[in-house]
């Protein structure tokens, strides 16, 4: 029984590991299983589930504006797998603070930094990009929409050089959504990108990639066209179309009051902010704390935050990504993760305001 208060009594606050699944994403899903067929099978029962996946792919092209196509995938790791291994191109070029599942990916990648200040604070260094761009061989160039770890927006809605530059010299762009949260709007003019269920509320195991072509793609034979091999997976993609149909309204709480939060957050604190900032992933930095410390004491509290990226949060080694954006190591190992969604209340960020606040006293 006190097991199940404390767990009653948790707030989780690590949104950008993984999402709780919506209510809504959750119903779509079971509406899957319960047409559940092999959607390749010929029979009624496979025309049906193929309907459903048909109108599952629909939905997700109108909710994210896109006129491509989209190819269903188990999550955002195997979809960048896919892009990145995958592409009509010689070489691959990767931003200095991209997800460990983009290096993986794409491991002989060249690796451009950041631009530390400026107009270009936070995004791809453009002078950097142009020199790797002016190689020879086509490019894919990767570049995430916002950062796991810090929650900086490397690309906006509309006028992103770092398209532009790819663009101009013949290239292809691969935008990584997978931290878009309520966010339905894709970077304009990006060839490729990947949004992944479970961190938008949908179900863990499934996600997409979107190709403005599938010509940019040498395909594997299979399903999905003939560019993703197995079964598809018919009430995850149903689940995932009710997320992204989800919007900021089922939010418990407003952007104001997520940076208001943040701006409270930094009087016991530093907020590492390089660049344009998201409103629901905060880089927070103790004035005296090892993360390590304050993970377990924030835990033993009933909050549940994180160090950085979980991919790698079990690592001993200091966070690529931070030291990318040039946050100095001693700053990087006081540093957690606070990281917001959809049932998140004003309640819960009171809660760990006073919290930190307490331990901080």
């Amino acid at each position: 029984m006190c097991a199940l208060m404390n767990a009653r009594k948790s707030i989780y606050l690590d949104f950008a590991a993984t999402a709780p699944v919506l209510p809504q994403a959750r119903e779509a899903a079971l509406r899957g299983f319960d047409l559940w067929a092999n959607p390749s099978s010929p029979h009624r029962a496979g025309r049906a589930a193929r309907a459903a996946l048909e109108e599952a792919r629909e939905q997700v092209r109108a909710a994210l504006g896109w006129d491509g196509e989209v190819i269903f995938t188990s999550g955002a790791s195997e979809a960048l797998a896919i892009a990145l291994g995958r592409a009509q191109v010689e070489r691959r070029i990767v931003s200095a603070v991209e997800h460990d599942a983009v290096v993986r990916a794409a491991p002989d990648a060249e690796v451009v930094p950041v631009a530390g200040d400026g107009a270009a604070a936070g995004s791809v260094d453009p002078d950097a990009l142009e020199a790797a761009l002016a190689q020879p061989g086509r490019a894919v160039v990767a570049v995430q929409l916002v950062n796991s770890e810090t929650g900086t927006t490397l690309l906006s809605g509309a006028d992103n050089p770092a398209i532009e530059a790819t663009h101009a010299a013949g290239g292809l762009f691969l935008c990584d959504a997978s931290q878009m949260a309520f966010q339905r709007e894709l970077p304009a003019g990006v060839d490729m990108a990947v949004i992944s269920g479970h961190k938008i509320g949908g179900p863990v195991g499934v996600g997409a990639l979107l190709v403005r072509d599938f010509a940019m793609l040498a395909p594997s034979g299979g399903q999905e066209r003939g560019y993703r091999a197995g079964t598809e997976n018919l009430p995850g993609a149903l689940g995932l179309a009710a997320a992204l149909a989800t919007g900021e309204e089922a939010w418990g709480t407003t952007a104001v009051q997520r940076f208001d939060f943040r701006n409270s957050l930094s009087r016991h604190g530093e907020i590492l902010a390089p660049g344009t900032q998201c409103s629901h992933i905060f880089a927070l930095a103790s004035p005296r704390f090892d993360a390590r410390a304050l993970l377990i004491r924030l835990d033993g509290m009933g909050f549940a935050v994180s160090a950085g990226s979980a991919c790698s949060s079990g690592s001993l080694k200091p966070s690529r990504v931070l030291a990318g954006f040039g946050i100095a190591p001693d700053v990087a190992k006081r540093t957690i993760r606070v990281s917001l969604g959809w049932s998140t209340t004003q309640a819960d960020l009171d809660a760990f305001l006073a919290a930190w606040q307490q331990v901080h006293a």
